[in-house]
């Protein structure tokens, strides 16, 4: 981790020095018989301008960069330098470094490389002019600007902002390379996204994913004037879980110099206040025995971590909260791993006692790892969950996204107590011109849509299909089957079973390029689905067998891309 990084935005251009400067010695990046290469090169700039410009072709072979200032590595990682027609170029933020040397290490490389001299420096990202409109960016969900991302870490709100931290891969297209990205909001639907937050403390000893908390009474003592301090814990590869601080309202970090807080085997630390006990706990996921377990630690100070006890059945990025059963003043724990399907059951404190086995939480073929927020205000009230949505990005300078924000609930079902999840509210703040279509019977047949709906929108409607019968609503040219004689909801090789309504239905979508997210009965069932570019139709439909529905709604919102601001 590098803790000088900052958001300044210093605005100048980078004087070459030194360009190419032989080192000595020679490395070659295969050994096929023949390969000619050159000798390992040091590449050193005065740093009078933001970004360090690297190209990438993802088919090109893997080396290994390091990039220096004043004898100190600002990041070292693996990357698919572009040895002559980049198929994009990601960048390094040189802002904390304005006027000094920076050094790149450049291994050896092709006789024919021109990787080298396609390293330039700009106050621009170099093929940024369509940022955010390239033809598969996500236009209601969340993606990094450059490269992969995966697991959202540190979700904690502080004045005002929605903090996104992210496992993320600055310089490629797949996964490696982990650092904390960063992205704030101040309504969960339109995102900045900001300088990475936490860097590797050396090569390999990746930042992995975990939590952030607001130490409000500065238990730690980490705290410096008058804000309180936001404290993150995570999973460093290399030596355990740590803990670092930010001053600065979680845009920059600096270590705890006593980490590791704790040493097992295992990662994904999720960290929060107990009430009851006025002390901090930590659910990590943890190997022992061959087994998969949640293992839960206690501190009085976020730097001193005893543990307590461990349950079984879990497997990476846990998450545990206390929510109120809506419509009563009873609450109950949810306990999950990075599948989503979770426990119910009360929590002392030290150790998670189940009340159920595990549920199914979600019910389709992109959702990963989701986390909830710490420190949501009391009049707010609201669970509120993002996970990573896996839906690959082919040809593109990015790749994967956030899942959109959820509200979580606590709800009496026919099924027992079911946490169910519906779009957040802030999904209004996107809403174009709607589309009515009012209450009317419906016969069985084939209605077409009359216009095109366009890359992204949400859908709400309600209707009384009765028992045995069957609707399909092709969304973009997917059909998505709502069946009450099999009680089942579908996606292709994706079902969930139709909770127990009547034949009522009540259907909530949302569509986005590279995604749709089903949500039936106030969310009882949710499904996070992947829409194959290359499959995807301009045709939007619903089809009727077995008897007539009576549709009591059905509203069409546009969605303007939550991009629009930038």
């Amino acid at each position: 981790m590098n803790t000088k990084i900052t958001s300044k935005l210093t605005r100048a251009i980078i004087v070459p020095v030194l360009f190419l400067l032989t080192l000595g010695g020679c490395g070659i990046l295969d050994d096929s018989p023949g390969t000619e290469t050159f000798e390992p090169t040091l590449l050193s700039l005065k740093a009078e301008a933001r970004y360090l410009n690297l190209p990438v072709t993802d088919s090109d072979p893997e080396v290994r960069l390091k990039v220096s200032a004043e004898g100190e590595v600002i990041d070292e990682f693996n990357i698919h330098l572009a040895q002559s027609d980049p198929d994009y170029f990601v960048f390094l933020d040189l802002a904390p470094y304005q006027g000094e040397l920076v050094h790149v290490d450049i291994p050896a490389l092709p006789k024919d490389s021109n990787g080298p001299s396609l390293i330039s420096v700009s106050d621009q990202i170099t093929g940024a002019e369509n940022l955010y409109q390239e033809p598969l960016r996500q236009q209601v969900h969340f993606s990094s600007r450059r490269g992969w991302n995966n697991d959202p870490n540190g979700l904690v709100y502080l004045d005002g902002e929605y903090h996104l931290y992210y496992q993320h891969n600055p310089y490629g297209w797949p996964w490696g390379n982990m650092h904390w990205g960063h992205a704030v909001s101040s309504d969960l639907v339109h995102w900045e996204e900001l300088p990475i937050a936490i860097y590797p403390k050396t090569y390999g000893d990746w930042a992995f994913s975990g939590s952030a908390v607001i130490d409000t009474e500065n238990l730690s003592g980490f705290q410096s004037g008058e804000n309180p301090v936001l404290v993150a814990a995570y999973t460093s590869t290399g030596r355990g879980e740590v803990i670092a601080f930010s001053n600065d309202r979680g845009r920059t970090f600096t270590e705890y110099e006593g980490n590791p807080v704790i040493e097992h085997q295992g990662r994904d630390p999720k960290v929060i206040w107990f009430e009851p006990e006025k002390h901090w706990v930590a659910a990590v996921y943890h190997e022992e025995d061959e087994k998969q377990w949640i293992a839960f630690y206690t501190s009085p100070d976020l730097k001193k971590w005893s543990y307590q006890s461990k349950i079984e059945g879990f497997y990476e990025c846990p998450e545990l909260f206390e929510i109120e059963i809506q419509g009563s003043r009873e609450s109950r724990w949810v306990l999950y791993g990075a599948d989503g399907a979770y426990m119910i059951g009360d929590f002392n404190g030290q150790e998670f006692i189940p009340e159920t086995g595990k549920i199914p939480f979600q019910y389709g073929d992109i959702f990963y790892a989701s986390q909830t927020y710490n420190n949501i205000p009391d009049e707010d009230g609201r669970r509120i969950q993002i996970a990573w949505g896996r839906t690959d990005a082919p040809g593109m300078p990015f790749n994967q996204c956030m899942l959109f924000p959820v509200a979580l609930n606590l709800q009496n079902t026919s099924a027992g107590l079911r946490l169910t999840a519906l779009p957040v509210k802030e999904i209004e703040k996107l809403h174009l011109a709607p589309i009515d279509i009012p209450s009317q019977r419906m016969e069985p047949g084939y209605y077409s849509s009359p216009r095109f709906l366009g890359d992204t929108l949400h859908l709400q409607a309600a209707w009384d299909q009765g028992e045995e019968s069957e609707v399909i609503l092709t969304i973009a040219g997917f059909p998505l089957k709502i069946d009450t004689g099999s009680d089942a909801v579908s996606f292709g090789e994706n079902s969930a079973p139709l909770p127990d309504s009547g034949g009522k239905i009540e259907l909530d979508l949302i569509v986005d390029r590279l995604s749709l997210e089903v949500f039936v009965n106030q969310g009882e069932v949710y499904m996070p689905l992947y829409l194959d570019p290359e499959a995807r139709t301009a045709e939007y439909a619903m089809s009727i067998g077995g008897r007539a529905i009576e549709l009591e709604h059905l509203t069409v919102w546009p969605l303007a891309s939550i991009w629009e601001s930038h």
